[in-house]
């Protein structure tokens, strides 16, 4: 069932609040706030690569005051064990029982700082919570709550000791995305209200407003000739001769996903050709196995995807129902 005009107009006026409320402390990057707020409505996650200082952590606390939501911080290093994200369960010898003490995953946005800092055993721990919103510890599982965000960051600089993200860990974000530097417009600004930057933003909707948000989006339509042109840029991936491993239908998903929430963000209720190509690349390359050749020449997963989108015919009909 379509949503409705007026369901489409607020979530448009929302999701906009939503964003102009965190551009007041992460200024000039209107974009990838949108792309953030675009995973966290999806109900998927967000990987930041990106370069010490550039607001990471500024994003993820300023996204959890904006929903009035509980925000964590776990700071991933090499000797960082799974029930330090997790929790674990502890004999209380007072009571004579097992008690469980929630690990940092418990919270609406979770930021986690420098993953690829982290042994793979430890990274795994992310695995079920980030696909089902769920952990299991010791055969009980315990739900992390909704709305679910994790925001994930790597450095891409400073390698040594770095464990990479196994490619099945890639795909479980929904998006891949890069805050960068400010531009010097945006760097002025930031040093002239450096004094005045709020430490604590006021909420704009709660935790249930967002849920509900997830579910308008879900309700976005999605004309067959969309599915049948995402279905083509996946398999385009695939055979492309600079992959070894293209695109996963959890990729193709996740574009949809997407793409319907950025659609209605632009109040509208249906999905179009353009909604596609502008998430295209933050949904898909990093989900792009590359021939060691192609890496080797300095090919990208977003060159590839973007020579996905040239060489891939677009629909010529893609409106509402």
């Amino acid at each position: 069932m379509a949503i409705s005009e007026e369901q489409a107009s607020w979530f448009q006026s929302t999701f906009q609040a939503l964003a102009d409320n965190v551009e007041q402390v992460v200024l000039g990057k209107r974009h990838v706030i949108e792309l953030a707020f675009t995973a966290m409505v999806s109900e998927g996650h967000l990987l930041l690569e990106d370069l010490p200082g550039t607001g990471k952590t500024s994003l993820a606390r300023a996204m959890s005051q904006t929903v009035h939501g509980t925000s964590t911080r776990i700071q991933f290093t090499p000797d960082l064990l799974p029930g330090d994200v997790t929790g674990i369960t502890v004999y209380d010898q007072k009571n004579g029982e097992f008690e469980f003490h929630a690990g940092p995953i418990f919270a609406n946005v979770v930021l986690a700082d420098e993953i690829n800092r982290a042994s793979p055993k430890t990274q795994s721990a992310l695995l079920e919570a980030m696909e089902e919103g769920k952990v299991t510890v010791d055969g009980v599982t315990r739900s992390t709550g909704a709305p679910f965000l994790v925001i994930a960051t790597q450095n891409p600089i400073e390698q040594a000791g770095t464990y990479p993200l196994p490619e099945a860990q890639l795909d479980r974000f929904m998006i891949k995305t890069s805050l960068g530097y400010p531009d010097l417009a945006a760097t002025v600004r930031i040093l002239e209200a450096t004094s005045e930057l709020p430490h604590e933003l006021n909420p704009v909707i709660t935790p249930q407003a967002l849920v509900g948000m997830s579910g308008i989006a879900r309700a976005v339509h999605v004309d067959p000739v969309i599915f049948d042109y995402i279905g083509r840029l996946v398999e385009a991936t695939r055979t492309a001769s600079q992959t070894r491993v293209g695109v996963s239908v959890r990729g193709a998903r996740a574009l949809t996903k997407a793409a319907k929430t950025w659609a209605a963000a632009q109040g509208r209720g249906y999905v179009t050709v353009d909604d596609v190509k502008s998430l295209a690349v933050p949904a898909l390359a990093h989900r792009l196995v590359l021939d060691p050749e192609a890496e080797f020449d300095g090919v990208t997963g977003a060159a590839v995807i973007g020579q996905v989108l040239l060489d891939v015919v677009p629909p010529v009909r893609s409106s509402a129902a």
